[in-house]
């Protein structure tokens, strides 16, 4: 959890926009939740999420998740929403149980933590475009569909997934893939050609890097103060 908060502490330094911030189980039972959720809420999250595993917790995509019971999670929400300070702060509960009890377990079990206080509630890794319908239509609050590259759930377009009545989409490892992607191609590049250079298109410009890390303000800091 801490370096959670370390790592969100800078992208907050950084970034001004929403932040919602991914807490696997909470790190513990309902009384680590509310440490969680005040250490992020602290640092700079505008949105915290819940899931209702058994620690260790697996990708939602993988197979052999386990779960905790729903009274448990319940607890865990109801820890969260009483333990955030602002009421602007949000809290999502996610629930892997549509590969472990089935999809109607795991509507049940998300109405559940939306009665107990979650703000949105988001089920994991439906599998079909008839699972992804019926998630909005049968669960009365906001709703997070995630699209995991490659994953179990259908790949749609936003507006798609707004039709349905989904509220926000998730794709949790489209920049990473991308990024494992930019950089294998330029290093193939390089070890292919011997050289690399801003004229093939394979990595951001060195004025691109620069406007990246905002080096005129550390210049105009500079002169101000050196």
């Amino acid at each position: 959890m801490t370096e959670v908060v370390d790592t969100l502490a800078l992208i907050r330094d950084r970034v001004g926009s929403h932040l919602i911030v991914d807490a696997d189980t909470g790190y513990g039972n309902a009384l680590n939740v509310v440490r969680t959720v005040r250490e992020f809420e602290r640092a700079g999250a505008n949105a915290i999420q819940l899931e209702d595993q058994a620690s260790p917790k697996k990708c939602g995509h993988f197979e052999g998740k386990a779960l905790v019971p729903t009274q448990e999670m319940a607890g865990k929400v109801r820890a969260a929403v009483d333990a955030r300070l602002h009421p602007d702060f949000l809290v999502i509960a996610r629930t892997d149980a549509a590969a472990v009890e089935g999809l109607d377990a795991a509507i049940a079990r998300a109405a559940a933590y939306a009665e107990a206080g979650a703000d949105i509630t988001f089920v994991e890794a439906p599998e079909s475009l008839e699972a992804l319908r019926r998630i909005p239509r049968e669960i009365a609050c906001p709703q997070v569909v995630n699209v995991v590259i490659g994953g179990k759930t259908p790949t749609l377009d936003a507006a798609a997934f707004g039709a349905m009545g989904f509220g926000l989409v998730l794709y949790a490892n489209a920049a990473l893939q991308g990024a494992v992607r930019g950089m294998t191609q330029a290093l193939q590049a390089l070890q292919s050609a011997g050289r690399l250079d801003e004229a093939g298109g394979l990595v951001a410009t060195f004025a691109e890097r620069q406007a990246l890390v905002r080096k005129d303000a550390f210049d105009a800091m500079e002169r101000r103060y050196a």
